[in-house]
This record gives C-alpha cells, sequence and structure tokens, in this order.
C-alpha cells in the first residue's frame, strides 16, 4: 500500500488506484494541472494489450480528461544487446502501434540520438508519467534517475508477472518456499484484463518529432554489436506470440508432460522470448490456459506442471532478481554451497576450454556442442538442456566464478531470452546449487548437483536431436 503522504491532495480516483500493490510512486505529487496529456514510457511490458501498466495510465488519463501517449525509448546502448535482439524487439514495435490505435491511444517511438525522456515529456507537456517495473539493475537505475531529474509525479507498475512482486516481501530459498504463497494469491490475481480505451485522442503538436516504427531502428548506430544475426524462425512482437499460444494451448497442453524434456520435439511453449520483451503476459498466458482447462478438465494435470515453469519458477527468478544485487555472479551462493565450492576449487578439471572453444562447440562433448549450436544459431535452447549446458561449463573451467561468467556471457550475447531473471536465476542454480540442496560430494562439483552427458543422454532421442542441431541454418561465430 503506499502511504498516506504519498496521496496528499490526489483525486479520489487516483488515490484508490494508488492501493493497487503492482503500483510503486516513484515521485510523489499532484499531476501538473497545466499539463495537456498522461505518457506511459514503455520498456518491459512492450504490448498494447494485456498490460497493467498501459490500463492504470488509461485510468488516470480519463479521470484527468487527457489523452495518452505512449512512448517507447529506442537506446542504442542497452547493456550485452546486439542486432539479435533489436530486429526482435523491432518485429514487436508495429504489433504495439496497432493495437494501442484500437483503444484510442498514440504510440510514440524515439530511437537514439533523439530517445531522451525529460525531451519527450516537455515535448508533449506531461502531466504525470506513468512507467513499468523492472527489476534488472540498470533498468532499475533508469528509473531512479528519471525520478529524480522530473518535476511530475511518477508511478511505476510491475506489469510482468501474475503476483505482484512486493507481495513476496523477502529472497526466498527456493521454489517450495514460493510456490504455496504465489498459488494461494492466484483467484485475487489470475483475472481477466480489462483493456480500456481512453476517452481522449491525443493530437500531435505541430513539428512534433517522431520515428517510424516500420523502419530499422538500429539504423545509423555505428557502434552495435551487429555480429550475432538474426533468426528468421523467430518473429518478434505480440501477434506472433499470441498466434504460438494458441498453437500451444489448442494442440500441445494435451501432451506438455510427456513432451516438456524431449529437446528432440517441439514439446514446449516456446513463449520465453515473447515473455522476455514484454510482448506476451504471463497472466495472459496463464489466462489462456484456464481457458483450455475449463473446455477441457483432463488437462489440469498439464496446466499444473506448466503453471510450476510459468509462475512459480518465473516469478522466483524475478524475486531473486529483485533482492539480490549480484545476481550474474557467484557471490550470492548459499553458505553451504560456498563452503563446498572453496573445498573443491583446487580439483583438477580433466578438460579446461576457453571462452572461444565454447562458444564455437568445440569440446569433446557432442551433446553439449549441439545445445551450444542451438543457442548461437537457433538463439534459444531447449530448458532441459540449460542445465547440462550451465554444469559442464562449471566442470570445464577453473572455478565456479569463471564458469558463472562464461554462462552469463552467452547467456546474454545469444539468447533471444537472454538478459533476463530467468536465464541468471538458472545459472545460479546450476552453478552455485541456488534454490537446490545439497548432494552426494564429487569432485569439481563438491555438493552441487551433478548432470552427466550419458544419464542426461538416455532420457531423451539425444541423437536425433544432435543431427538436428547440426542442420539448423549456420549462424556461427567467427
Amino acid at each position: 500500500m503506499a502511504g498516506a503522504a504519498l496521496k496528499t491532495n490526489l483525486p479520489d480516483v487516483l488515490k484508490t488506484l494508488l492501493d493497487d500493490p503492482r503500483v510503486t510512486v516513484r515521485r510523489a505529487g499532484v499531476p501538473d494541472p497545466k499539463g495537456k496529456c498522461v505518457v506511459y514510457w514503455m520498456q518491459r511490458a512492450q504490448r498494447g494489450v494485456g498490460n497493467h501498466a498501459v490500463n492504470l495510465a488509461v485510468y488516470v488519463a480519463n479521470e484527468l480528461g487527457l489523452p495518452l501517449v505512449v512512448y517507447f525509448a529506442g537506446i542504442s546502448n542497452f547493456p550485452h544487446a546486439n542486432l539479435r535482439h533489436y530486429v526482435f524487439l523491432n518485429q514487436g514495435l508495429s504489433d504495439i502501434e496497432e493495437d494501442l490505435a484500437k483503444r484510442n491511444i498514440t504510440f510514440v517511438m524515439r530511437r537514439a540520438p533523439h530517445e531522451s525522456h525529460e525531451k519527450l515529456l516537455a515535448d508533449v507537456h506531461a502531466a504525470c508519467v506513468i512507467g513499468d517495473e523492472n527489476p534488472m539493475r540498470e533498468p532499475e537505475r533508469w528509473r531512479k534517475r528519471l525520478a529524480a531529474k522530473i518535476t511530475i509525479p511518477f508511478w511505476t507498475v510491475d506489469a510482468d508477472v501474475v503476483v505482484p512482486s512486493k507481495l513476496i516481501e523477502k529472497a526466498q530459498y527456493g521454489a517450495y518456499t514460493i510456490r504455496p504463497r504465489l498459488y494461494r494469491m492466484l483467484p485475487e490475481f489470475l483475472v481477466p484484463y480489462q483493456n480500456p480505451h481512453a476517452l481522449y485522442a491525443w493530437k500531435r503538436p505541430r513539428g512534433f518529432y517522431a520515428d517510424s516504427v516500420h523502419e530499422d531502428m538500429t539504423h545509423g548506430w555505428k557502434d552495435l554489436d551487429r555480429s550475432v544475426k538474426p533468426v528468421e524462425a523467430w518473429t518478434g512482437g505480440t501477434h506472433a506470440g499470441l498466434k504460438r499460444l494458441k498453437l500451444f494451448t489448442g494442440k500441445m497442453l494435451r501432451d506438455y508432460e510427456a513432451q516438456r524434456n524431449r529437446p528432440e520435439t517441439d514439446g514446449t511453449s516456446c513463449l520465453s522470448p515473447y515473455l522476455h520483451y514484454g510482448h506476451v503476459g504471463s497472466q495472459t498466458i496463464a489466462l489462456a490456459v484456464e481457458a483450455a482447462v475449463a473446455k477441457d478438465p483432463s488437462l489440469k494435470s498439464a496446466r499444473d506442471s506448466y503453471f510450476n515453469e510459468l509462475i512459480a519458477w518465473r516469478e522466483l527468478a524475478v524475486n531473486f532478481v529483485r533482492h539480490t544485487s549480484n545476481y550474474d555472479t557467484a557471490d550470492h551462493a548459499e553458505a553451504w554451497a560456498k563452503k563446498t565450492i572453496a573445498e573443491h576449487a583446487k580439483d583438477e578439471r580433466e578438460w579446461l576450454y576457453t571462452l572461444k572453444q565454447l562458444e564455437r562447440a568445440e569440446t569433446y562433448d557432442e551433446l553439449w556442442n549441439a545445445a551450444q549450436i542451438q543457442m548461437v544459431r537457433h538463439g534459444w535452447m531447449h530448458n532441459y538442456l540449460r542445465m547440462y549446458w550451465a554444469k559442464k561449463i562449471l566442470e570445464w573451467t577453473p572455478d565456479a566464478a569463471t564458469a558463472v561468467k562464461y554462462c552469463v556471457h552467452l547467456n546474454d550475447k545469444y539468447f533471444l531470452d537472454g538478459r533476463d531473471p530467468n536465464g541468471y536465476a538458472g545459472i545460479a542454480w546450476a552453478i552455485v546449487g541456488k534454490f537446490d540442496r545439497a548432494w552426494n560430494e564429487r569432485p569439481i562439483f563438491g555438493k552441487i548437483r551433478y548432470m552427466s552427458g550419458a544419464s542426461t543422454g538416455r532420457k531423451f532421442n539425444s541423437k536425433r536431436y544432435i543431427q538436428q542441431m547440426h542442420a539448423l541454418p549456420s549462424g556461427d561465430p567467427q
């Protein structure tokens, strides 16, 4: 709940909106009475429908009798982003524009070097700003910096989880601790979106500058890493994401439990890139799965299995990043893990590979090489193999700190869903036993859970998977 002091002099309807646990007041105050619009600064939740932040901005704008402008800043230096990431993002911008237009909302994109938030707010004479939450370190710094620079109210909305993150007040030890807390709150928060329409249309001022969302947003960015090429098999955007969701709930959910751990089959939702960019929200996905179960109750077990990934583990990852400043290092390990890592720090490694060798899939392990090829060429990797992939890097590098460093580098560089809480939480689980328990002790790993290539490969048709990955269109690093 926002404190009473934050609500002073606000209209009653706006005071009520601040009671929403999704809302955080970054800068308090009363909307500028001379303001000509409300601005929603879209960053993490990149969609025009099924977006709590857009909805709240509409409510605020309608209450103030003002139009709503949704603004996206196309920065050229997002941490660790390259051409592959920007192309997928860029593909989603036209969907946002189209979906917002149906709600009487204007979408404005300004790309570097014209992406200044303060300049945009001044150009449109914003009365107040709504934003979305992002638990990652750098985006959180952007929000704090903007709040310190502006003089109008600034609220952010937790739009990319089902249960608002602030309701889980502390860092959780594992999925088994957060799962019951999340599930108890699902009846309150897993409800359909209202997607209200804006009552007032925005009139673009004469001479107002905006970039086209239908053009290459990276044009002219000389310092952008263009070495990692886009993947033709993926199309970004809400519309493509919803199409995949329809396929998953309509045809694939029935076999999900049997196929989810078979990397050689198309048995998972493959929605993680759309979740990462906010093209589709987890609440939209969960509601679609619930709708499928309502039509066919025999899907309940598949739903429960999928919700464990979509809600329990994904929101555990958000909780981890939210409460752990050094989430992309090995320093956050639990006490038992730090002890066993230290005890085995000098264990002899039979194989040691450089980062470049790993990047080029030049190891003796054919299964691992195939997983690395899937990452590099396809921009995605089956979750079952992500665990094995990271654990082998621990085995093939001098220490846990180096293993995490290499994993983070490759994760962020090649995955479309990299640079995300889920990725960092997965690396933490594999390398330093985060969210796990101590296992039987063995060389190098100590009490960290071990996965062998032989046992991993026997659980699915690994030969077929290896063949499939080598047949992918080449996108290997130079």
